[in-house]
């Protein structure tokens, strides 16, 4: 074993650059995970860290006992508790402090007019808390809120805004008020907690604006006096509160907001970035076979010889492994230290450009440091074994050949396992989507899809690589010709080189289609359900925003240009004990101005006891026109309703429909989230759009929007999302042309003496070099056909999946264009791979290279 080891040692210091590539790609995945990994450890000790300092002097929370949460939330809705209950709770022995917390949604207008906030994080708003010890924030600038329309607002709203003391500006509630800044308050020492805005009111406004009624409180804040705990304070609160009324402690208050944020955000954000580095580490698999393949086709003679001067297999083959440990070791702690520096730069950089992320010190887990540095040293070893017991297996008279080129075929059994996997993917895949649609079933069919493309790549390879490189005989006459042949000289190898390319464009590719597809499905849905002319809404997604005011649409109505206009508000309740969501509109309007498909019953007369739902959740509820169904509220009433309307479509109108006056006894702070505007006949959309922008001028201003600029607006963030798959994929295809790259290189290592032989017989320079970068282009163009097959196969797999196992109608699209440039950029990369190769080999010296053995 220390002969191997000596001998490993001896070959990486000769051969430094035969790994460079190898090196490269495990250093660059490992920094990938890495990196997720510390940012995700950081980011919770953040996010504990800053619920934890807002929940500081809080011992106690009082609030309502039931939370409703529906399909997509992970933290329910909580009906208002009474403020006056702070009074009797500060009769109870161990309080020193109670006080109401009043909070909903308020956005603030900046200096320029625009919202500030809005696109993740929440915009809150409430009121004052006097208590210091209750309230997070403390005064940085001015005072505190006395009269009405004074606030207080954090530091880096103000900065955000460019708001000063003084300043007179809008507050959406969602209704609009004038408010005039009056104080400047932090959070712990920083701007404001993470990218979340603060409004601070006095208690008199946040009653007027924020709740539905006078004398309620989201909850009671309470602060114990000396020698009282938590829990005995907790204790002590349970007996004295009403029925309905709960008291948790202030750490578990501020743990539960952690776990929400960690299972709505952290949890997808961290698995997103773990697929993509899972994604980098197989495109680098392929790359590290390949170059450890062509090492060990290149030391045939080498290992024979060793194998004549009395080595055994094992010590061939461990020669082998130890230098794959070596580069193993070496590039996974490159890439973990690289990962760290990757984490804290993304640390610094994310809240400088609104994403969430809290201030704090990186965190560096145990698991974060022992996992990638793990899986680097696995996968480099893994795909370097079969190279290395093929080294083992090189018998002793090898040493008389000539040194050895990999010129390995495509065999019969590869191409009948090959068939064979493609025939049970496409069994599983037409099951999956076609049949009894289920996405996991799908996801099989999807995954023996793409191990039948790599099983079969040798066998389509010469094939495919003959018929894309044909039309270079006619273009580049005997230059594009060798370069054809070289590429078709060893099947596997060109598989195996673009296999990596290959994954990297399939992954691309799967996400354009899918991104089309869901952008199509929007458009689809507009077109489908959205009968009016015009849509006014708030373009904002995650917490921010606080949506448009109830009163919006009766005023937009008022116009003479307008025939009807319809807000849709929201509502939660339990139907059968299941959380669900509630469309609070004008049934009638709503008719006149969405596509509800075939209606049983009728909309015209819900009133206050009726309900209408759609024909999908009729079905699944076995109800029917005339039933009754139980809805309880988060205010722990209970109401029967009558269905009195079955309707066929949901992605709009929703799945139960209410009137507002149904809904009034329940509602907290109201808001719309759409309103749906039709004009009089012989109105134009461009007088008619222009009237209603004058009206939503006067309720904060929000977009205003015809059908299409509308659809385009709902599916913009699909393209952000697209742009951010697209930047994180990036990596992979870097990894996957270095191995090209490599490849290249150690071929023409490997061709040194037939090189020298074609420049001794005439060929030129740059003839050289072109044969080598079309040889590059080639081998990508394999990859990329192939991967955009095989990703425009997976992203109808994925779309029709989608669509089977949910109740919206999902449509299917290939967007020509894209998919071109995604073409274009993976022959590009091809050819930028090459040139490195194919300087070198235009350098080589003709006398050397022919001597070469």
């Amino acid at each position: 074993m220390n002969a191997a080891v000596r001998l490993s040692a001896s070959s990486l210091r000769a051969h430094k650059r035969r790994f460079a590539g190898t090196f490269l790609a495990v250093f660059l995945g490992v920094a990938f995970l890495a990196g997720t990994l510390v940012m995700g450890d950081t980011l919770r000790a953040g996010f504990d860290t800053m619920f934890g300092r807002a929940a500081a002097g809080t011992d106690a929370v009082v609030r309502s006992a039931d939370a409703i949460t529906t399909p997509g939330e992970s933290q329910g809705t909580r009906q208002p508790v009474p403020a006056t209950l702070a009074k009797t709770i500060k009769g109870v022995q161990g309080v020193a402090a109670a006080e109401p917390d009043i909070e909903g949604a308020g956005q603030l207008v900046g200096k320029d007019g625009k919202p500030i906030g809005g696109k993740g994080p929440p915009t809150l708003a409430g009121n004052w808390i006097t208590d210091p010890e209750l309230n997070p924030y403390r005064l940085a600038e001015g005072r505190a809120p006395r009269a009405s329309g004074e606030v207080v607002i954090n530091r880096g709203t103000a900065a955000k805004g460019h708001l000063r003391i003084g300043d007179t500006t809008t507050l959406r509630t969602p209704d609009p008020v004038r408010v005039t800044v009056v104080g400047l308050a932090t959070f712990a020492g920083e701007d404001g907690m993470a990218q979340v805005t603060f409004t601070g009111m006095t208690r008199a406004d946040a009653e007027k604006y924020l709740t539905a009624r006078p004398g309620e409180a989201a909850s009671i804040k309470v602060r114990a006096g000396p020698g009282t705990t938590q829990r005995e304070l907790v204790a002590r609160l349970t007996p004295v509160l009403p029925k309905g009324v709960e008291a948790i402690t202030g750490q578990e208050s501020a743990q539960e907001n952690t776990d929400m944020v960690s299972s709505r955000f952290l949890t997808l954000f961290t698995t997103f970035l773990l697929v993509f580095s899972g994604i980098a580490l197989l495109v680098a698999t392929f790359s590290i076979h390949n170059t450890f393949a062509i090492v060990v086709a290149q030391r045939t003679r080498e290992n024979a010889l060793l194998r004549a001067l009395g080595a055994s297999r094992r010590q061939v083959t461990a020669t082998t492994l130890t230098e794959a440990t070596a580069v193993a070791v070496t590039a996974s702690a490159a890439g973990l230290a690289g990962g760290i520096g990757m984490a804290a730069g993304l640390q610094a950089l994310f809240p400088a450009i609104g994403f969430p992320f809290p201030d704090g010190d990186l965190v560096i887990k145990s698991l974060s440091l022992t996992l990638p540095l793990a899986v680097g040293i696995t996968v480099c070893l893994a795909s370097a074994l079969l190279p290395a017991l093929r080294a083992g297996r090189i018998p002793p008279l090898a040493a008389l050949r000539e040194t050895a080129v990999d010129t390995s075929t495509a065999s019969r059994t590869r191409a009948v396992t090959g068939t064979a996997l493609a025939a049970l993917a496409a069994a599983a895949t037409l099951d999956g989507v076609l049949a009894s649609p289920s996405l996991p079933l799908a996801g099989l069919g999807a995954v023996l899809a793409l191990a039948a493309f790599i099983v079969l790549g040798p066998v389509a390879a010469t094939k495919v690589v003959r018929i894309l490189g044909a039309p270079l005989d006619a273009l580049r006459g005997v230059t594009g010709s060798l370069a054809r042949r070289n590429a078709l000289r060893s099947p596997k190898r060109t598989a195996a080189t673009a296999g990596a390319l290959m994954i990297g464009v399939a992954v691309v590719s799967l996400f354009t289609v899918f991104a089309a597809s869901l952008k199509a499905t929007m458009d689809q849905t507009v077109s489908r359900s959205f009968a009016g002319d015009v849509a006014v809404s708030t373009p904002s997604f995650g917490a921010g925003g606080s949506g448009l005011s109830p009163r919006l649409a009766g005023a937009i109505g008022q116009l003479p240009q307008v025939d009807t206009a319809v807000g849709l508000g929201r509502g939660v309740a339990e139907v059968d004990g299941r959380g669900r969501a509630l469309t609070v509109t004008d049934p009638v309007a709503l008719k006149r101005t969405f596509a509800l498909g075939r209606i049983d019953g009728s909309l015209d007369g819900l009133g206050t006891d009726g309900i209408a739902i759609t024909r999908s959740e009729a079905t699944r509820r076995h109800l029917t026109t005339g039933d009754k169904a139980r809805l309880a509220f988060t205010d722990g009433q209970r109401q029967t309703f009558t269905v009195r309307a079955v309707y066929g479509r949901s992605e709009l109108a929703g799945d139960y429909v209410i009137t507002r006056a149904a809904w009034a006894p329940h509602r907290t702070q109201d808001s719309d989230t759409l309103v749906a505007v039709t004009f009089k006949p012989g109105v134009s959309t461009k007088a008619g759009k222009a009237a209603v922008e004058q009206v939503a001028a006067r309720y904060g201003d929000p977009a205003v929007q015809t059908r299409e600029e509308y659809a385009q607006s709902s599916a913009g963030g699909i393209d952000m999302m697209l742009t951010l798959v697209y930047a994180l994929l990036a990596l992979a295809v870097l990894i996957a042309l270095l191995g090209i790259a490599n490849t290249l290189t150690l071929a023409i290592h490997e061709r040194t003496r037939e090189l020298g032989l074609l420049r001794a017989v005439g060929q030129t320079r740059s003839q050289l070099r072109a044969m080598v970068r079309w040889e590059s282009v080639l081998v990508a163009a394999f990859g990329t056909a192939g991967g955009m097959g095989l990703g425009a196969f997976l992203g109808w797999v994925l779309v029709k999946a989608s669509d089977g196992a949910s109740d919206s109608s999902f449509a299917f699209a290939l967007p020509p264009t894209r998919l071109l440039v995604v073409t274009l950029v993976g022959l590009t990369a091809g050819a930028l791979a090459g040139l490195r190769p194919a300087r070198r080999a235009a350098r080589l010296d003709v006398l050397r290279a022919i001597a070469t053995e």
